[in-house]
């Protein structure tokens, strides 16, 4: 048996669990109709089979028709769910790997205007910020029908053969009652620590009514709220004491903060930039103090933190539930003594951002993620080999080099610059997001022991690409920034890049214009304003950097609000003319013929990029399938054919931002999934 802290089994209970590394609790958003499907199945089954101990579901299932999802979330309180649940239970099971789900009431932090329209019930009036519905307070009614609906919902988990359930508090109803700044009811469930905790014993004791003593109940919840007039660390330990004096739980799993708002949600959930598990002592503590098994997950990306904090006695189960996203074999690497094989989390938060936005969950830099039905993470070896010429080493050129020399064929990469990272080394330069230079830095490790070919500080030819007679050529030369957009004065501008590349230096009263929305526009003001400078940020937006989600807004504005920065929000820069020393921008609307001008001493456009794409078209005549791409087959996983020129010798794709601008995520997908067939 190996010795290493995280490989150990532990008993919970009855439950053995194989080894101390868990998934917890959270919302991919892949259910269908409320219910966990193909996808969601496929998904939480890559894992078990991969080795994890404990895949938590839901983040979280909600128990009743008042609490509607704000995104696509399992619902709890249909009897279907038994029936697709016990699918995905018996599948993970048959892989070693022991499952639970994640149970919730939402209480106000949701909307009243999501599916049935009912109102949205909390033990005060006070909104929550993030989701914005003023709450009816809570009647008894409203209590008694919700601990029923609890109780409800843990049974039907139990007919579908779950490990255990996981009750979730923090920011959700039953902390609502805990909490003094969200509960204002009078006695027995508001005032005293023991009346506001009153609602909670109660939904426990209807679970263990309905269940049984024997089945695992778990509660997640935060021990020390951060907030003004909230829950301090002592109250929360003492919480903590009362859960597990009570006998009605099993486990803590435990965190610190608060989710109402986006800069609350995102120290309790850190992202890139920010310290690794900066709760892991906090919970340490808790779980010294009361010495009962101790849960807990935030930002523990990669396994030397997660043995810490097992060997340490810190945890009992450590959760690495975004280092899953980017990697589900993360464990059997771990078994198989092939830790620096494992894809790195880099915390950039696209998985959360995505879903708080009403999408699914999908992993920066792995597409296979949420993908299981029908992107591998594993890549299988081509029946024929072939010779395949990559142009650009960028996310996607990277991606295509990895996945082509998985597949067995010789690669050959031609790159411009002296090293690869395309976009991605430019972003990295900023201090606080220099973890995404592991998205290069894996692939080019995984390529090297893979035997491909790069040639760096080579600006490739035709020439050069037909002498290495060339089965399949993929462009991935990416794109240049495309500034010119004013009616006049666009040689007097410079780029988000220029200033990002360190090639033009900031001025000190500087207008950023940003018709892209995305971290280059951010990510110039934040470096330029830290000079001292005066910025102002422009975009004809109705709300400012869309592309950069809500969670990755967060660092940003916390160095921006402190500086001399402004945003000013549904203007469009018109034009930019020279007036003596100084620059004159005039703006206009969308909204009528309005005007406004300002006088600065630089201008700084953000408008994406335009294809890097001569070398494509000159190579195009040459090609069988003339660039062709069946998009069929293509998005269904199937075998390009694509034959329109029986004289070409090699056939021809692009990918990434060589097609158009897009991100690092449809970078790498676009190459995944066209590669991984060919």
């Amino acid at each position: 048996m190996s010795n290493d802290p995280l490989l150990q089994p532990y008993k919970l209970k009855h439950l053995t669990l194989r080894n101390r590394i868990m998934i917890t609790s959270h919302e991919p958003a892949y259910p269908e109709d409320g219910m966990p499907k193909g996808r969601y199945r496929a998904y939480h089954v890559e894992r078990a089979k991969a080795g994890v101990a404990l895949t938590m579901t839901a983040g979280s299932a909600s128990v009743a028709q008042d609490s509607p999802p704000v995104f696509n979330n399992i619902l709890a309180w249909k009897d279907e769910v038994v029936g697709w649940m016990k699918q995905m239970v018996d599948e993970c099971h048959d892989h070693g790997a022991a499952v639970m789900i994640q149970l919730t009431h939402l209480g106000r932090r949701t909307r009243w205007d999501k599916a049935d329209w009912l109102p949205v019930v909390a033990p005060s009036h006070e909104r929550e910020a993030a989701h914005r519905a003023f709450p009816k307070r809570i009647e008894d009614w409203d209590i008694t029908r919700i601990i029923s609906d609890f109780a409800d919902a843990a049974e039907r988990m139990k007919a579908a053969g779950v490990d255990g359930i996981e009750l979730e508090a923090y920011g959700h109803l039953l902390e609502q009652f805990w909490s003094p700044l969200t509960n204002d009811l009078e006695a027995p469930y508001g005032g005293s620590l023991d009346n506001r905790l009153r609602f909670t014993f109660d939904v426990l004791r209807a679970i263990r009514a309905r269940c049984g003593e024997d089945f695992i109940v778990g509660l997640r919840y935060t021990g020390d709220q951060c907030q003004p007039g909230g829950m301090t660390a002592a109250e929360g330990l003492e919480v903590s004491h009362k859960l597990k004096n009570s006998g009605l739980v099993d486990f803590l799993n435990v965190v610190r903060g608060a989710i109402d708002t986006d800069p609350a949600l995102t120290d309790l959930i850190p992202i890139q930039g920010m310290k690794n598990a900066p709760h892991l002592d906090f919970a340490g503590e808790i779980r010294a103090a009361t010495g009962f098994p101790t849960f807990h997950a935030a930002k523990i990306p990669d396994v030397a933190t997660a043995r810490h904090a097992i060997a340490s006695g810190k945890l009992d189960m450590v959760g690495m539930t975004r280092a899953h996203m980017a990697d589900p074999h993360l464990v059997r690497k771990v078994i198989e003594g092939r830790e620096d094989d494992i894809r790195p989390c880099v915390g950039a938060n696209y998985c959360l951002d995505r879903i708080y936005q009403g999408g699914l969950a999908f992993c920066l830099h792995n597409p296979a993620t949420g993908r299981e039905e029908t992107m591998p993470h594993s890549i299988p070896a081509a029946a024929t080999k072939k010779r395949i010429t990559i142009v650009g080493a960028g996310p996607a050129g990277m991606e295509a080099a990895r996945v082509a020399g998985e597949r067995g064929h010789a690669v050959t990469v031609f790159e411009a610059a002296d090293q690869p990272g395309g976009q991605i080394r430019l972003t990295a330069q900023d201090e606080r997001r220099r973890e995404m230079i592991s998205v290069i830095a894996w692939r080019q490790a995984q390529c090297e022991k893979l035997g491909v070919d790069f040639r760096f500080n080579t600006f490739a030819d035709a020439a050069d690409i037909l002498a290495t007679n060339p089965d399949e050529v993929i462009i991935a030369t990416g794109g240049l920034p495309h500034t010119e957009v004013l009616s006049g004065g666009n040689d007097l501008v410079v780029s988000a890049w220029d200033i990002l590349s360190g090639d033009v230096k900031p001025g000190s009263n500087v207008l950023i214009y940003d018709d892209a929305g995305d971290h280059a526009a951010l990510q110039a003001a934040d470096l330029i304003s830290a000079t001292g400078a005066a910025v102002e940020i422009v975009t004809p937006d109705r709300s400012f950097s869309p592309e950069v989600m809500a969670m990755n807004l967060v660092p940003y504005m916390r160095n921006l609000q402190k500086r001399d920065t402004t945003f000013t929000v549904t203007w469009r820069l018109m034009s930019v003319a020279r007036e003596g020393n100084a620059l004159r921008a005039t703006l206009g609307s969308d909204y009528g013929d309005f005007r406004r001008e300002r006088l600065v001493d630089q201008v700084v456009v953000n408008h994406g990029t335009r294809p890097l794409d001569e070398l494509y078209f000159e190579l195009k005549p040459q090609s069988s399938n003339l660039g062709e791409v069946d998009y069929r087959a293509l998005t269904a996983g199937a075998v390009q054919d694509v034959r329109r020129n029986t004289e070409g010798r090699f056939r021809l794709f692009r990918i990434g931002d060589a097609v158009a601008a897009r991100n690092t995520h449809a970078a790498i997908y676009d190459a995944l999934r066209l590669v991984k067939d060919l």
